[in-house]
């Protein structure tokens, strides 16, 4: 197998799957070659917690990967997830030189405008514009060539652990990969499911994934808010594993097949078989027994994520409702809870725009790994240098890879 120039791959680093796609671009749209999934076993709630265990889950799922794809992979886009994610929304202002606004004076506001402090141990991930204003006149999304005299930018500040961003860098290395870029992983889901009439209208997009719960709230185009909840599939399958006392695996099939977030929607007389722990016989118990343990686990995560959405103040910015992705999302009745919770149109999002294997990807919980891949053909144009474990200044060149990013996303090419 000899790796091909037009072909990416996206690796998708969860809590309980790792999940690797490879495309390419046609002039048809994304085509999917193949892709490769494997149990993850070193990750708790988003974050590398054992290298060894990650870096074999790594190997395994690229394995899978380019057998399916005829692809040998050398590099890849890895996604970041996890609670030591923060962002804030910051402003800058700078006086135009010429009266004209050029490329470089984009750059010197958005510098104006991360120009905050931060802790030591964190750094920027992301640099996102989402507006601009020249003298008084906002709402401008694209500026260079516009006049004025003072030139104010509104941007949103992504910042995650400089230690969990290495440690995923560490895990690729170690597994025979270069990593290309590291990207915020509910930014890549927001890529692959949501459509152009959500974004400009306002969504908000929920990714359930197995340790965490991402947000991201879109509008006008532009990210006005991100977080990450340590909450998730897990809990749910823990809350099952306790109150049917099953072992944990069992629990896990159990949700899959079974579980319901919504008691109205379980039949009175419908029955699951429980399988017994330490070679206890199985019992059968009524499915609602098993709605009532995973419905209110399912609305306290809802009710979480609009409290977080309240908090920011952005939760009438998703005018045109919630779009839920992630594994998690799959339970049955989560889209009609949602619904409940949320005073809000909600759907499933599936990855959009691809070509191949569409029928085994179009799945809410292949949304990261697609939107990884989506990410970087739109953006590899401006990739010149790879990421590696013993950079000195990691995070340094992940910055000047955003900065590459939103100017070829916002602006064009100079």
């Amino acid at each position: 197998m000899k790796p091909r120039s037009n072909t990416v791959v996206g690796l998708d680093i969860g809590t309980t799957k790792i999940c690797a796609v490879v495309a390419e671009e046609t002039p048809e749209g994304l085509h999917i070659l193949g892709f490769g999934t494997h149990p993850a076993s070193g990750l708790r709630k988003g974050v590398v917690i054992n290298i060894e265990s990650t870096v074999q889950s790594i190997k395994r799922a690229v394995e899978e990967a380019e057998l399916m794809s005829g692809r040998e992979i050398r590099q890849v886009y890895a996604g970041i997830a996890g609670g030591h994610i923060q962002a804030f929304n910051s402003h800058g202002v700078i006086a135009l030189k010429d009266q004209e606004v050029t490329p470089n004076e984009v750059r010197r506001v958005i510098d104006a405008a991360k120009a905050v402090a931060i802790p030591m141990d964190r750094e920027v991930l992301h640099i996102i514009p989402q507006e601009f204003i020249i003298d008084d006149q906002d709402g401008i999304s694209e500026p260079v060539g516009m006049c004025g005299v003072r030139l104010e930018a509104h941007v949103h500040v992504i910042t995650g652990a400089v230690a969990a961003a290495q440690n995923i860098v560490k895990c690729c290395n170690r597994a025979g990969l270069d990593v290309a870029d590291i990207i915020l992983e509910p930014l890549a889901s927001a890529e692959a499911v949501l459509t152009d009439d959500e974004r400009e209208l306002g969504v908000a997009l929920v990714d359930m994934g197995g340790g965490t719960t991402d947000i991201v709230v879109i509008a006008q185009g532009s990210v006005k808010h991100t977080s990450v909840l340590t909450l998730g599939g897990n809990h749910v399958t823990s809350d099952i594993a306790m109150g049917l006392r099953t072992p944990s695996a069992e629990a896990e099939k159990i949700k899959r097949k079974h579980a319901c977030a919504l008691i109205s929607k379980v039949g009175k007389d419908e029955t699951i078989e429980v399988p017994g722990v330490g070679g206890r016989r199985p019992r059968i118990l009524n499915r609602r027994i098993l709605a009532e343990i995973v419905e209110p686990r399912a609305e306290e995560i809802f009710s979480l994520v609009r409290m977080d959405l309240q908090k920011r103040g952005v939760e009438e910015a998703a005018v045109s409702g919630v779009v839920l992705c992630g594994g998690a999302s799959l339970l049955e009745g989560s889209v009609e809870l949602a619904e409940q919770v949320f005073g809000l149109p909600v759907r499933r999002g599936m990855p959009r725009h691809i070509e191949g294997l569409v029928d085994q990807l179009k799945d809410p919980s292949y949304a990261t790994g697609v939107g990884l891949v989506e990410h970087a053909i739109k953006n590899r144009s401006e990739q010149h240098a790879v990421l590696n474990e013993s950079d000195e200044n990691l995070f340094g060149r992940i910055t000047q890879k955003m900065k590459g990013w939103f100017q070829h996303f916002f602006f064009g090419d100079e």
